[in-house]
């Protein structure tokens, strides 16, 4: 299938699903705003910008630990930016969420308390299908180790190809950097149904991972981070590939 023909069948595919199950059915249960709400009424009211690890109003962003994992760091906006699908991402004067998270990675080893190397961490941004929260927030943390691996054998260039990764298709491709930022570099018409994951590349530069939501598909480019970090964790790292099958992910994604 031609990447042109895979983003018609993504889109046709979305619109059955939403008809199938419903993709308002995700998140009854608790509060989509919950992020925005501790950012805005939380980190930006305390004097020390608590609970956030950083809170930096001038770059527009602040970084807070995620609940789910031992080293999981969320980048978010300090203004209301609902997700992948807001128009403001596509300008020029809107902040680059993607390197300032990467700037912040840091933080992702010494909550692990073990070195991680730049190629094992990653940046994902869920589509809106495949969210929990109305509040964009980039994910940092580890790729699993099978990503990494798919990612080391294929033939990644600066052209677009396709990746299968757990069973979904991802384009691919590398960018020499984040500036333009991800967002611009996929500009599409309808960037909802778009997920997005950043790693660094082998060779320089980073490779660009863009998956669109579609039937069996919610568009959840987190599917490709490990919230325990396997890949470096010692005591793990015999462990790694053990019983993980195609589609197996044990982190919690929102």
């Amino acid at each position: 299938m031609s990447l042109r023909n895979y983003g018609a069948a993504a889109r046709v595919g979305l619109v059955a699903a939403a008809v199938a199950f419903g993709l308002s059915g995700c998140g009854k249960s608790h509060d989509r705003g919950a992020l925005w709400k501790i950012v805005h009424s939380r980190c930006a009211l305390d004097a020390e910008h608590k609970p956030c690890t950083v809170y930096d109003e001038k770059k527009g962003y602040a970084l807070l630990k995620d609940h789910t994992g031992h080293g999981q760091y969320l980048v978010i906006p300090t203004q209301k930016v609902p997700g992948v699908e807001d128009p403001v991402l596509l300008k020029s004067e809107t902040p680059n969420y993607f390197a300032e998270a990467w700037g912040e990675r840091a933080h992702v080893a010494q909550a692990y308390g073990f070195e991680i190397p730049d190629e094992h961490l990653s940046m994902a941004i869920n589509s809106r299908p495949g969210r929990t929260q109305d509040q964009l927030h980039i994910h940092v943390d580890c790729l699993t180790a099978y990503a990494r691996a798919e990612l080391d054998k294929n033939m990644i260039t600066e052209n677009w190809s396709l990746v299968s990764l757990y069973g979904h298709p991802y384009r691919a491709r590398i960018v020499a950097s984040l500036d333009p930022s991800p967002f611009r570099v996929i500009s599409a018409d309808d960037m909802s149904i778009h997920t997005l994951v950043v790693t660094p590349a082998k060779h320089g530069g980073f490779i660009l991972l863009d998956d669109m939501a579609h039937v069996f598909d919610h568009g959840s480019g987190e599917e490709l981070q490990d919230h325990d970090c396997h890949l470096d964790d010692p005591h793990h790292k015999t462990m790694i590939m053990d019983g993980m099958g195609m589609g197996e992910h044990p982190n919690g994604m929102m």
